[in-house]
């Protein structure tokens, strides 16, 4: 409306006349150009978010109905108070909410976080620290390790360990030293709070208009807080499979960490990492386990390491239903564990299987927390398929007051380092005027299998995609582990394989290892990644001896050459 008022003004203004002359005719000419483009006799004209409401009878008739508030309301902008409870309410205390809350305390400004778990199916919740502190990366972890001791146990009599007592492990034992462990990480998180002036509270938070939240406790008691920032940090929960007997009888990760009982035989359901990891360890601490797979492993990973994974997985014992999906599970016996009864149906037919476990757990994939927020209300957007917020280079949403990180945002990177590092990044520009924004490129990550895996940059599949065959090298080698010579087990098992741009001088764009220690090999690379490592450079740094990480100094056969890539001797 405002340019054709003033093109409409432009048109009608002509020189000449004195001040007040020249005034009245612009008041005419302006009221005959409201005219024109409103289509309204009388002034004024009240417009609310662009809608027009009309002249003053018309604005008096809305507000008798409502109107003008409901525009405010869809939105987002509904009167806002002067002063605010807060300068930044966190939802969500899991470890990126967490890293932000602390680091705007740093900048002497209000803070508030909100934390609420709602419990699984089977009624499992926890404390304050998110899925990676809780039923995530650090419980997973650490009975990954769990198995690993189990393993060099076996490996200690070959180095001339001599234990006659049957070595056995116990499920309660494991569990309650890692909850114990767990217990402390929570105790501490609310302790740094407290220390740094962190308003924490125990309720579910959910937008109920602009810059305004209700908090609810688990009492149902609620309290409204109102803050100039809101930061979205809420990450995701597993999902489950719509079938019949799911919810009733099978557990997710959110449940397995702090499981009461041994869950004896074991079937997984999925093939994300959350799925191997599981069955790893599980396996590597004595149990019956398979893993019923619909499709491919690990998604989104290399393709070549991924079926590695899964081939070390079965030699070493783990049963894998490929190509099925489970229809319905039933309880046989009841117990701890009891006795379940999984249907299973083809993706490639019409064949029906049936099996009998102790234990299903599902690990099929992990839904964002932002669907009961109240997002609506204040016009942030989401993906309505994924439930992903799509915010921009700064995280900021649609909503400029708003912003997110962590595991909810589309199109970004599901890892705990990657949340805290945009957390702390994005409350240092809006506190401390920084600049920095979060690099989502080049992220190294692990997944802790039985054979670890760790990766930085592209897949091979991705650099093709991106940089064509023809413009990529691939350096590659098989390798076998000083410590699993002596014990005489997986040799030439282990692989290293990095990705080079041929047409920007070889420059490593993907780093991928599959052995021992996999995440503190691929730590260290990534940095050399970061700034622009080659393959020449590589070349050019001498290997510590004996490790396993020397052998990315010494690749020299392209996969593409078809050349033997088994190693022999040290």
């Amino acid at each position: 409306m405002g340019s054709a008022l003033r093109k409409s003004k432009a048109v009608r203004q002509a020189p000449g006349g004195g001040p007040e002359r020249r005034a009245a005719e612009g008041a005419q000419n302006l009221q005959e150009g409201q005219c024109e483009v409103t289509a309204e006799t009388s002034q004024p004209v009240v417009f609310v978010q662009e809608k027009q409401i009309g002249d003053h009878e018309k604005t008096l008739k809305a507000h008798k109905e409502g109107k003008p508030q409901k525009l405010l309301e869809m939105n987002g902008h509904m009167p806002v108070p002067r002063a605010y409870d807060y300068d930044l309410i966190v939802i969500g205390g899991g470890s990126g909410g967490l890293a932000a809350a602390k680091e705007a305390a740093k900048y002497e400004k209000k803070v508030m976080v909100l934390d609420f778990v709602t419990p699984t199916p089977l009624g499992n919740s926890w404390g304050l620290g998110g899925t990676c502190v809780n039923v995530g990366c650090i419980p997973k972890k650490l009975m990954h390790q769990a198995a690993l001791l189990g393993q060099a146990l076996q490996d200690s009599r070959k180095f001339g360990w001599q234990f006659t007592e049957e070595v056995k492990h116990n499920w309660m034992t494991m569990t309650e030293s890692v909850q114990n462990y767990i217990g402390s990480l929570n105790w501490g998180y609310r302790v740094a709070l407290r220390e740094k002036k962190v308003t924490y509270e125990n309720a579910y938070g959910e937008f109920v208009g602009p810059h305004t939240v209700k908090a609810t406790n688990k009492r149902g008691v609620e309290k409204l807080y109102t803050a100039e920032r809101f930061l979205i940090a809420t990450g995701e929960r597993p999902r489950y499979l719509g079938i019949p007997g799911d919810k009733e009888y099978c557990i997710s990760s959110d449940d397995l960490f702090s499981l009461p009982y041994c869950p004896g035989k074991t079937l997984v359901v999925g093939a994300s990492y959350v799925a191997l990891e599981c069955a790893g360890f599980l396996a590597g601490l004595g149990l019956d386990v398979t893993v019923m797979v619909r499709s491919i492993l690990l998604r989104g990973f290399d393709q070549d390491i991924a079926n590695k994974i899964g081939e070390y997985m079965e030699e070493h014992g783990i049963n894998f239903i490929r190509e099925f999906v489970p229809i319905k599970v039933e309880q046989i016996e009841e117990g701890v564990p009891g006795r379940l009864k999984v249907i299973a149906k083809s993706t490639k037919g019409n064949q029906i299987i049936e099996g009998e476990y102790n234990t299903v757990l599902l690990a099929i994939g992990r839904d964002a927390c932002t669907r009961k927020i109240g997002l609506d209300k204040v016009g942030v957007k989401i993906n309505e398929k994924t439930g992903k917020i799509p915010v921009n280079d700064e995280e900021q949403t649609n909503v400029p007051y708003i912003y997110a990180i962590g595991d909810i945002l589309q199109d970004k990177l599901e890892l705990t380092p990657v949340a805290i590092q945009a957390g702390r990044l994005l409350v240092q520009r809006l506190y401390a005027g920084a600049t920095s924004k979060c690099d989502y490129v080049n992220v190294p990550t692990t997944v802790f299998t039985p054979l670890e895996y760790g990766a930085c940059g592209y897949s091979e599949e991705t650099a093709v995609e991106k940089f064509g065959e023809e413009n990529i090298e691939v350096y590659h080698s098989h390798f076998w582990p000083l410590e699993w010579t002596v014990p005489s087990r997986d040799n030439n098992k282990c692989y290293a394989k990095i990705i080079c741009n041929i047409q920007d001088n070889e420059r490593v764009i993907g780093f991928h290892v599959l052995g021992p220690n996999a995440g503190e090999v691929t730590q260290g690379f990534a940095a050399a990644i970061k700034c622009g490592m080659t393959k020449e450079q590589l070349d050019s740094t001498i290997g510590i001896h004996p490790v396993c990480a020397e052998i990315f100094t010494t690749l020299s056969v392209t996969k593409r050459s078809g050349e033997n890539i088994l190693q022999a001797g040290c």
